[in-house]
This record gives C-alpha cells, sequence and structure tokens, in this order.
C-alpha cells in the first residue's frame, strides 16, 4: 500500500493507494472511528462493493444509501435524501459518511457532509479511474444546476482517500477511457515526462494492465495533492487543474448532462483549449497536434459536433471561473 498525504496543516489527510483495500479491516475501521456510519453507494457500484466494505467497518451502527448512477442524478435533490436519511437516524456531529463510487457518489456524498450540522467527517472510496484521479482528492463537493456545472457546493476536505485499484478490473471502458482524460491534463500542466509516458504506455492503460493503471494514479495524486496543498481554495496556482474544464463543463451542461460522460467532455475540452492556444500564438502547431492526438487514441472526442459554439459560449459565461461578468 502506498500513502500520499495532503498537507493542510491539522486538516491534512492520506491518500491510500494499492489493490484489495476495500476488503482490509486495517483501512477504513483504523482511520475512520465514528460509531454511526452512512454508506452512500450506487446500483452500479453497492452490489460489487459494498458488502466487502461494510464487513471490515467492525460493530458500529451502519446506515447504507443507494443512489441512481449517472451524473443526471447529481442534484440539489439527491442531496437531499442523503441528508434526510442523516436526519431520519438522528446522526449525530460525530458520524461520517462514505462514499463509494465514481465522482458523481463522492461529490454528492461530499456535499451533505459539508452541510449536515455545518459539517461533518466523510472518507472517499473511489472506484472509478477518473475519480482515483482527480475528483476524490482535494475538497471540492458540489452538485449540477440546469443553469451549469457544480454551481452549488462547497469545499470540505476528506478525512482520507481509500483507492482499491481492483475496483477498475470491473470498470466500463468507457469509464476507463473517460478518466484517462484527466490523466492527460495532469501531464499538459506540469509534467512533460508523464505526457511522453502516457504517449508511450497508452495501450497498456487502454487494456487494463494493473501496473500502468498504479503508476497513473499515484503520479496524478502527487501532482493534486501538491498543488492542492499550496492553494485549497484555488485562488491561484489550483486553477491549472480546471484545464480542458473551461470548455467540458460548458459541453456538459449545453447536453443536460445526459449526452457524455465528464471525462468525455473534458478530452474535448482538452484539445479545443489546445487548439485555441495554438491560435492565440501559445502553443505551436506539433504540440496542439500532440494533444488531439493523445485524447483521440484514448478513445475520447475532440469535439463535439451536437453543440454550437454558440452555446457553448452561453453555458461558459456561468462558469464559476468568470470573473467582473
Amino acid at each position: 500500500m502506498d500513502i500520499l498525504n495532503v498537507e493542510l496543516g491539522t486538516r491534512s489527510y492520506p491518500i491510500l493507494i494499492g489493490a484489495g483495500l476495500i476488503g482490509r479491516p486495517d483501512v477504513l475501521r483504523q482511520r475512520l472511528p465514528a460509531h454511526d456510519v452512512l454508506v452512500v453507494s450506487n446500483t452500479t457500484v453497492a452490489p460489487l462493493y459494498l458488502p466487502a466494505l461494510a464487513a471490515t467497518l467492525g460493530p458500529r451502527r451502519i446506515v447504507e444509501v443507494i443512489l441512481p448512477d449517472g451524473e443526471v442524478h447529481k442534484t440539489l435533490a439527491t442531496a437531499a435524501r442523503v441528508l434526510d436519511v442523516l436526519i431520519a437516524n438522528r446522526f449525530g456531529r460525530d458520524c461520517a459518511l462514505i462514499a463509494l463510487g465514481g465522482g458523481v457518489v463522492g461529490d454528492l456524498t461530499g456535499f451533505a457532509a459539508a452541510c449536515y450540522q455545518r459539517g461533518v467527517a466523510f472518507a472517499q472510496v473511489p472506484t472509478t479511474l477518473l475519480a482515483q484521479v482527480d475528483s476524490a482528492v482535494g475538497g471540492k463537493t458540489g452538485v449540477n444546476h440546469p443553469g451549469g456545472k457544480n454551481l452549488i457546493g462547497a469545499f470540505h476536505q476528506p478525512a482520507l482517500v481509500v483507492t482499491d485499484t481492483r475496483t477498475l478490473a470491473t470498470l466500463p471502458a468507457r469509464e476507463l477511457r473517460a478518466g484517462l482524460a484527466e490523466v492527460i491534463k495532469y501531464g499538459l500542466i506540469c509534467d512533460a515526462a508523464l505526457f511522453g509516458w502516457l504517449e508511450a504506455h497508452l495501450d497498456e492503460l487502454l487494456g487494463g494492465a494493473p501496473a500502468a493503471l498504479a503508476h497513473v494514479i499515484r503520479r496524478s495524486c502527487e501532482i493534486k495533492a501538491a498543488i492542492v496543498g499550496r492553494d485549497e481554495r484555488e485562488v491561484g496556482e489550483r486553477a491549472l487543474l480546471n484545464l480542458g474544464h473551461t470548455f467540458g463543463h460548458a459541453l456538459e451542461s449545453a447536453t443536460a448532462y445526459k449526452e457524455w460522460l465528464h471525462g468525455e467532455a473534458v478530452g474535448a475540452g482538452l484539445s479545443m483549449a489546445a487548439a485555441m492556444s495554438r491560435e492565440c500564438g501559445l502553443m505551436t502547431v506539433d504540440e496542439a497536434t500532440r494533444v488531439r492526438r493523445l485524447v483521440e487514441r484514448a478513445g475520447l472526442p475532440t469535439r463535439i459536433a451536437s453543440v454550437t459554439p454558440a452555446a457553448v459560449l452561453e453555458h461558459m459565461r456561468m462558469d464559476k471561473k468568470v470573473l467582473g461578468g
């Protein structure tokens, strides 16, 4: 088991990375001591991993909430459902939540934890590549709104992140490809060696090679943990982690979160950002071509023809990074 740390003073927390961690009683039981625990998962992940996780928690009160799967359910109404269960079971401020699933489950659970009694502990147990390399780390929580992606949310850091790499063996190929968009992003923003490694080893990743996947998970978490440690609230450097997301979030909201996975929209956003950078003289033609080719090889879209440029611009106006109108 590898252990990385997100350094935030008294709110620092570990990222545990390894195969089979969900079934190990020494992981969550010791690091999440709350007696009352709410496990939030979805209809896809719960049958695969929730029984094994619950069995490791020991003698405590465990309540489960199983949500429908998909980005379309990342709403205030779904978050309210989680909060209703906490209230109905009279959970106190010393309770803890566990997010068992991908990015939607993690964002929803973290948001509910941030809201309940002004903040309770929660743990991230990400089961998709995208969540393992990105969304489970850093404390961004929230829900979508018809007007835009993640417009309602809070910064609320987890107590720990438990990344069981074996969960990727049950991940659909489309979800695996979507997660690679975030890994490509890390290579672009600060690690040219990682970008080159991806070009050389992409076939291994697409084939689900455990060693290759473990490598990109660790390196991605190293990069994000370092950036979050320096700029938790995104007042500066952390904005780099949004590369591809300004276009990507606009594409998602313009299609009502029904057409594309988040990582697919980010893949298109990376290609669009590279093309824009090329036109602005910030990237050479060869560099922009390398970005587009790697995104294509990862099986991700480089553009989304069903959304007009005018629609993209309209949805970008509601992006969280917009300043001064």
